[in-house]
């Protein structure tokens, strides 16, 4: 049994236990969304760091890579600005959908919102989504395989938000982070791309 092969079987339950973590923070009502999805994403990335150890040359923080993360953020935000503008000129459900989205979080005060985007969901999205399935599926599949399969299951596990844009959305987004994950091979400029960028456009600069 080759080191890929056997990892299939965590890998997959991993999967499953991200899809019913979402399904709870978006399709059940109880407690704060912003909590439930900073909880989620954090037990999801100390479990894949338990089931395959982070290496050290994953996180690299130098100034390329600050340059990268800042920079790859606000190109994200602009992509996101120009598909809510084409989107909502296009379909006549989209406004309504953009605004659910934004709605997810009320009651939660914004400083809060951008902290545990910051700080938790941010990072540990990217180790689990990027540095753990995706660096995985890679190495099965090949390259650009695996970074569209990833991509696949990161957009497909937001369906329980029944939200065609948010979908669509993550899978713009997850596209995004995982090509820079794929280009760079270093997982701090799309830790700092996440991280900024969902801090800003939740909380600081909504684009509703």
């Amino acid at each position: 049994m080759t080191p890929a092969s056997g990892r299939a079987l965590p890998l997959a339950a991993t999967v499953l236990l991200a899809a019913g973590l979402w399904f709870i923070t978006f399709a059940l009502d109880w407690s704060s969304f912003w909590v439930k999805i900073s909880l989620s994403a954090a037990l999801l990335a100390v479990l894949s760091t338990i089931l395959r150890p982070l290496r050290r040359e994953d996180f690299r923080f130098t100034g390329r890579a600050v340059f990268f993360g800042v920079l790859s953020a606000a190109a994200l935000y602009f992509i996101f600005w120009a598909g809510k503008t084409l989107s909502t000129a296009l379909f006549d459900f989209a406004g309504q959908q953009i605004s659910g989205i934004y709605h997810k979080g009320t009651g939660t005060p914004l400083p809060t919102i951008a902290l545990l985007l910051f700080c938790v969901t941010g990072p540990s999205e990217e180790i689990f989504w990027r540095g753990y399935l995706q660096r995985s599926l890679i190495e099965r599949y090949g390259r650009w395989p695996g970074w569209a399969a990833a991509t696949a299951i990161y957009a497909g596990v937001h369906i329980w938000s029944f939200n065609f844009m948010l979908v669509g959305a993550a899978a713009v987004a997850g596209a995004f982070w995982g090509a820079m994950y794929t280009r760079l091979g270093n997982l701090a400029p799309v830790i700092l791309s996440h991280s900024i960028w969902s801090a800003v456009i939740f909380a600081v600069l909504p684009i509703r």
